[in-house]
């Protein structure tokens, strides 16, 4: 399988998020932002693709805006695309600041904004471990672990609470979309939403980091995991490597 995973000036994490794309089976290849602008047809032979996190041109203006005016015309088009076509793709943290500002999430695109990541409560970076519960969703990535407790990731973040216009929520939890939630809300984001994934499923976006994630050794209080253990971020990598697999048979 070929992961894709899209980088640009500011951006971090990636290289991470190709290692957790690696460890889950799948050849990763590190794309430019502008190389994409100049031949979108570089993503063509995608079957899994990342967004990373970090801090694209800065967060001027906004978190993923300057990112996402720049992907809007001519990358958001192949994605979708590629969505149609069963790609997943995973956009955590800055990722999915950049999906919700470019109008892949919630998707489709609405005439207006229905999501946004704003400031957190504290009004300021939050750098913490945090308690996350994954309801019943269409999400591929988060298969097999709705229901279940003890799960936790990382976050790293100061624009991330999740805030919805009107009945958004409503919607996005009738339509099964919601696939992450905090259990501790620390950023105190609308339902205690940590991700969203668009209808097809495909697409998760997510203010954790899965990513950081996929080895025991990473968690704090790592000597007291067994090095043999899978990661919370390893089965969610796993579940979107064998769905590609799947889809190609």
């Amino acid at each position: 399988m070929q992961a894709m995973v899209i980088v640009t000036s500011g951006t971090n994490c990636d290289l991470e998020l190709a290692q957790a794309f690696e460890d889950a089976g799948a050849s990763c290849q590190t794309v430019q932002l502008h190389s994409i602008l100049d031949a979108p047809e570089t993503l063509d032979s995608a079957e899994l693709v990342g967004l990373p996190g970090g801090f694209a041109y800065g967060d001027a203006v906004a978190a993923g805006r300057i990112k996402a005016a720049l992907m809007r015309d001519r990358v958001v088009p192949v994605l979708s695309g590629l969505l149609e076509r069963g790609v997943p793709m995973i956009a955590p943290c800055n990722g999915f600041q950049t999906a919700v500002q470019c109008g892949l999430l919630p998707g489709p695109a609405p005439s207006r904004p229905e999501v946004a990541l704003a400031p957190n409560v504290s009004g300021r970076f939050e750098d913490r471990w945090t308690g996350v519960d994954f309801p019943e969703s269409r999400c591929i990535w988060t298969q097999g672990l709705a229901g279940e407790t003890g799960h936790e990731l990382p976050s790293a973040h100061g624009e991330g609470r999740f805030v919805a216009r009107g009945e958004t929520v409503s919607r996005l939890a009738d339509e099964r979309q919601i696939a992450v939630r905090y259990q501790d809300n620390f950023n105190g984001s609308d339902d205690a939403i940590a991700g969203i994934c668009d209808p097809s499923g495909l697409l998760l976006g997510l203010m954790p980091h899965p990513e950081r994630w996929t080895r025991h050794s990473q968690h704090p209080s790592w000597t007291r995991h067994s090095a043999s253990s899978t990661t919370t971020g390893q089965r969610m990598f796993r579940a979107a490597v064998e769905h590609a697999q799947a889809a190609l048979r």
